[in-house]
């Protein structure tokens, strides 16, 4: 049995879970990543700040 499929077992709870692929799983632990959505995060939260003052 694959590790993709340990979700999918007899129960009938986890059927429709979705299993990320590799590209996912790669930027949700690639640091530079983590880093450069934290950047863009911030420059619009200081956009929104920016039109309210």
């Amino acid at each position: 049995m694959k590790e993709e499929e340990v979700n999918f077992g007899k129960s009938d709870k986890f059927n429709l879970t979705m299993i990320p692929g590799k590209f996912a799983r790669f930027l949700r632990t690639c640091v530079i990543w983590q880093f450069i959505r934290f950047l863009i995060i911030n420059v619009k939260m200081i956009i929104v700040v920016g039109k309210s003052h």
